[in-house]
């Protein structure tokens, strides 16, 4: 009897173990991560449980074939550790486990699933040194380490992984030389941040061999030593190499991709010496590559007497100091007897019309030709004066003639401070944007000529081109590309009048914000000045076929002030309105020329030289705007503040997400945690400290990794 009860009790035991026993092996691997879990505020892993017969239905977990390929668990404020078991799964293909509250070292066993293709890590605490069996894993394409506490020499396996596409290891404590190889052995590298860490050493020279390298390359805040390799200019042109904040000495090779990238590209390497940068080179100081471009002059030059050889003294060939001075006082005696005689000619010569209406257009609705004092047929011996007072071209492709343009059907499209803005639709049906800016006072034509051809040369698929210009006693314009699609301001909270309204979508609005920044990216750092453009508002963003972002009216104000005409400036015209006043106007269009200054940084108010920081300002302000579905005043009560306050409202009184959102993205609730990422990197912008702002690569770069993330 005994033995019968024994024999029940182990098959009832048999039957409450089956159920255990029926998860296959790589649900038991995976377990021992949940076990590792100590924390798991979201939940994220309640449905992991051992009665499933495999893992495949498990958040985060996805199989091809009933096999593991992938653990994607990103900010979900898990804490905890790695377990080695992972490394087992026979099939991983992909680990992404971004922002959470990881902790400890990697173990090495991980890279025992030698078909890991992505190992993404960023935005933890992992700390201790990457095990040097990473060389085995030779199919990964992307590791992402940042934002850890990782220490110690990166590993010299690490160039046996040659299918390497993105390595970015920036915020840690690595320390040590890079690994021989680095450059030759990775040739399929695309990114590179190496960013906010302790590397030492040279650089090596094999990095230029990277021929496949994009975007930034960045290896600032460092303590690289030693000469900067001329082999770095090999790397392709478009490519931004970032060695600021390190120990380089020497001269700057000037050679492809380190030519006209300016001094931010260099700065605090006390050592380095030559242009770009103000201090010179010594002229016994050997450089890497080729010489400098400007030639060192000795503190006693030009010489004195030498002698010839002869015994007889040889004076220099050049103008002493007051014979230049003598020339440059004839000089401008010259050109002021040259600008009265212009002046008392255009007196006597030019004529105004009056027939033509408030706007420079005729009762037929066309653009009339004002004073046109210097056409061939009227004094061939002002000849050299046509060009400027005709329709300029800027571009090789501008088929059309200033009699075309003149006599097109023109409709307004708006107005603001800085002149009328019509669309003009030429006879073969090509249909332009025209500016007309200030009429009559100062003459400034050299000036506009320098500023406005200097815009033309400017070429990007988000900034809206110039085409041609034109100029005349009292009519200046200019002539662009027109873009269809209207404004982002009117895209965002529609327009007054307009009963129907399609609101973005949130793939939209990421597309938007990311062809903004490629935008200014080009400008601040890939274009001939490093431009800053000042005035970057969503009434200055214009869509185009497929709402890709255009930004507009780029150095317009120093144009309409050249020109002579008067542009308001926002900040004081919003400071003589009465908030009731201005209350009024928020629903339309022209809000966010009323309220400029909502969108300018706080420094502006200061004498100070423009920023770039002040684009990085205006830009989180539109990125506020774009998430929060929010005007740029936003009334609180019986009070209102700026979007940048109200966020800080916001956060301060703990409201939750659906408070702050566009209720138009409510469709995107999938999207929310890419939102909240958008929305972090949109404060991190309007920090009141241009110095803790980051740079505009910078946002573009995490736009990036944000959109790869979320694939």
């Amino acid at each position: 009897m005994f033995q019968m009860v024994l024999l029940l009790l182990f098959l009832l035991c048999n039957s409450l173990v089956a159920p255990v026993s029926s998860l296959n092996v790589e649900g038991s691997l995976l377990l021992t991560l949940k076990r590792s879990i100590i924390a798991d505020p979201e939940r994220s892993l309640s449905n992991w449980n051992s009665s499933d017969e495999n893992p495949c239905s498990w958040n985060g977990i996805a199989c091809k074939e009933q096999s593991v390929v992938s653990i994607s668990i990103p900010n979900r404020k898990l804490s905890g550790f790695l377990p080695s078991a992972l490394g087992s799964l026979p099939q991983l293909r992909h680990v992404n486990l971004r922002n959470n509250k990881l902790f400890g070292s990697l173990p090495a066993e991980l890279f025992q699933a030698q078909g890991l293709q992505s190992l993404v890590l960023y935005g933890n605490s992992f700390s201790g040194s990457v095990p040097n069996d990473i060389g085995k894993l030779r199919y990964l394409q992307t590791l992402d380490l940042s934002q850890n506490f990782f220490n110690g020499s990166l590993p010299a396996a690490i160039v046996k992984c040659k299918r390497l596409k993105t390595v970015v290891l920036s915020h840690n404590n690595f320390t040590g030389p890079l690994p021989d190889g680095f450059g030759g052995d990775l040739s399929s590298l695309e990114k590179l941040d190496l960013s906010f860490n302790q590397f030492n050493g040279s650089i090596p020279s094999d990095m230029g061999k990277l021929s496949s390298l994009q975007g930034t390359v960045d290896l600032s805040h460092n303590h690289f030593s030693g000469s900067i390799p001329g082999s770095l200019g090999n790397l392709p042109e478009k490519v931004y190499i970032d060695l600021t904040y390190n120990n380089l000495s020497g001269p700057i090779p000037q050679t492809g991709a380190l030519m006209n990238r300016g001094p931010t590209a260099f700065i605090g390497n006390p050592g380095l010496c030559g242009p770009p940068l103000k201090n010179l080179c010594a002229p016994d100081t050997p450089g890497p590559s080729s010489p400098s471009s400007f030639p060192f002059l000795p503190d006693n030059y030009p010489p004195p007497d030498t002698d010839n050889g002869s015994g007889k003294s040889e004076k220099s060939k050049g103008l002493n100091k007051g014979a230049v001075i003598g020339i440059v006082v004839g000089d401008i005696i010259g050109i002021c007897l040259l600008g009265l005689l212009f002046s008392y000619c255009y007196s006597r010569v030019c004529g105004f019309n009056q027939d033509q209406d408030e706007n420079g257009f005729d009762k037929g609705g066309r653009v009339r030709k004002e004073c046109l004092c210097f056409r061939k047929d009227e004094s061939e011996t002002l000849s050299d004066h046509v060009e400027q007072h005709d329709l300029v071209p800027l571009d090789a492709q501008v088929a059309f003639d200033l009699d075309e343009l003149l006599k097109a059907s023109a409709f307004v499209l708006g107005k603001s401070g800085i002149g009328i803005v019509y669309k003009v639709v030429l006879e073969d049906a090509l249909t332009l944007a025209v500016r007309r800016l200030g009429e009559g006072g100062s003459q400034r034509l050299k000036e506009f000529q320098t500023e406005v051809e200097a815009i033309g040369k400017l070429r990007h698929p988000n900034i809206v081109t110039l085409r041609a210009y034109y100029w005349s006693v009292d009519e200046k314009l200019l002539i662009y590309d027109y873009i269809p699609n209207g404004t982002l301001a009117t895209a965002i909270h529609g327009k007054a009048g307009l009963v129907t309204f399609t609101p973005l979508s949130w793939s939209d609005r990421i597309k938007i914000m990311k062809g903004i920044a490629k935008g200014l990216v080009y400008l601040h750092e890939f274009s001939p000045k490093k431009y800053v453009h000042g005035d970057l508002k969503p009434s200055n963003i214009l869509l185009g076929h497929s709402m890709e972002p255009h930004i507009s009216d780029f150095g317009l104000g120093r144009l309409a002030n050249i020109a002579g005409g008067s542009p308001t400036l926002q900040s004081n015209r919003v400071a003589a309105e009465k908030p009731q006043e201005r209350q009024k106007s928020l629903s339309t269009e022209v809000t966010t020329n009323i309220l400029g200054n909502v969108y300018q940084a706080p420094e502006t108010l200061k004498v100070v030289k423009p920023s770039q920081k002040w684009d990085v300002y205006s830009y989180g302000v539109i990125l506020l705007e774009m998430i929060t579905g929010r005007l740029p005043i936003v009334q609180v009560g019986n009070s209102e503040m700026d979007l940048v306050q109200w966020i800080q409202f916001c956060i301060d009184e703990k409201k939750p997400l659906s408070d702050v959102l566009d209720p138009y993205l409510a469709e995107d609730a999938d999207k929310e945690e890419e939102i909240i990422a958008v929305l972090k990197i949109a404060i991190a912008c309007v920090n009141n400290s241009p110095e803790k702002r980051p740079v505009m690569r910078h946002v573009l770069d995490a736009l990036d990794r944000l959109s790869i993330s979320s694939d």
